[in-house]
């Protein structure tokens, strides 16, 4: 993993931490949610998320 997609998955673990916090999110469906942010993530700076899932 590269550094930009590193830090992708730093901002969308904080982003969807905070959204727990404010109750936007519930630790029940993190694994939903957890995704998309980070697609929008990775759109937003320019990487491409599905990426992360070749060669596996």
């Amino acid at each position: 993993m590269d550094k930009d997609r590193k830090e992708a998955l730093q901002v969308a673990k904080e982003l969807t931490a905070k959204f727990i916090e404010t109750r936007t999110v519930s630790p029940g469906n993190f694994a939903e949610v957890f995704p998309s942010v980070y697609r929008v993530v990775c759109t937003a700076i320019g990487v491409d998320a599905d990426q992360d899932n070749k060669g596996k």
